[in-house]
């Protein structure tokens, strides 16, 4: 057989352990460089300045979490610790060119939902207050959601339970919305609102007929005081005869006072004075008879006094 023809060598590679070293440098400042690179984008060669929140509870809370204010971030959580009373210590570096924001009178809260993780929030209400100093130390305001959900629980229990009560057929809304329902219906009866109102249509309908009664004697009384021929007209007739017979006395009267002043004068003629004083008795007389009749004529048409006793001046 012929013999195959051999395969060239490659000549080796000049100075191949200078070049890995050379690769090894590079990579190795490559790494150091990304490293620096986050430490500088983290803000570790950034001047802060400390912070100390205590909390009773600090589940949730995980080194580089941040602190926001409005929804920045002006703080990264360094370092959780557990104080000798038994209470968490969150140890929060700030930036020294976000410090501004927090203020004596700030407030900070550790929320924690039923869904997400927990935030660390600032708010500064006065913003002119003075700064915050460093390695100060504030309580935590804890708002934790599924604390409220045993409450939350107990609430809703509660009010189920009224519910019920108030849906038994016992309950006061059952018996008011019967009454409802009974009022509803008498207003829809014949007599309407007042058939509600009176509790049936039998009993509207015995207040209706009184009512009539009531429309009818109110007539009849008016007929009889106020209508023609009635006691108001027969009243006032009266009025005008008693009127003319006051009169008629009083011309008479006047008569015997003219009469006893010429008796005085004339002491002479004192049978003729006596005759003249004799015939006006006589008048008066007749005149007291026409007024007492007058009188008896009233009381029996008019329920005036009965006392008909007339006295003269």
């Amino acid at each position: 057989m012929p013999s195959q023809p051999e395969t060239p060598v490659p000549p080796p590679v000049a100075q191949v352990e200078f070049k890995a070293i050379l690769l090894l440098v590079l990579m190795t400042a490559l790494v150091c460089a990304f490293a620096l690179y986050v430490m500088y984008a983290r803000g570790v060669f950034e001047a802060t300045q400390r912070l100390v929140l205590v909390s009773d509870d600090s589940e949730g809370v995980i080194v580089g979490m941040d602190l926001t204010f409005s929804g920045f971030p002006i703080g990264r959580v360094q370092r959780i610790e557990l104080s000798k009373d038994g209470k968490a210590r969150i140890l929060i570096d700030v930036p020294l060119k976000d410090a501004n924001w927090l203020r004596s009178s700030s407030v900070f809260t550790m929320e924690r939902g039923l869904v997400g993780e927990t935030r660390i929030r600032a708010f500064s209400g006065v913003l002119t207050d003075p700064p915050l100093a460093a390695g100060a130390e504030r309580a935590v305001l804890r708002g934790d959601v599924s604390a409220e959900i045993p409450l939350l629980v107990s609430s809703a229990h509660a009010l189920l339970d009224n519910l019920g009560n108030m849906t038994t057929a016992q309950s006061s809304l059952n018996t008011s919305l019967a009454n409802v329902q009974t009022l509803t219906k008498g207003l829809n009866g014949r007599y309407g609102l007042m058939g509600g109102a009176l509790g049936s249509d039998e009993n509207a309908r015995k207040l209706i007929t009184a009512l009539d009664s009531v429309n009818a004697l109110l007539a009849k009384a008016d007929q009889r005081v106020f209508g023609k021929r009635g006691v108001m007209e027969d009243a006032q007739a009266t009025v005008v005869q008693l009127n003319a017979m006051l009169g008629d006395a009083r011309d008479t009267l006047k008569k015997v006072d003219a009469v006893l002043v010429e008796a005085q004068a004339v002491g002479a003629n004192a049978r003729s004075a006596t005759t003249d004083l004799g015939q006006l008795r006589i008048e008066v007389d007749a005149s007291l008879r026409k007024v007492n009749r007058l009188v008896d004529e009233i009381n029996r048409k008019w329920p005036f006094a009965h006392d008909t006793e007339l006295k003269l001046p």
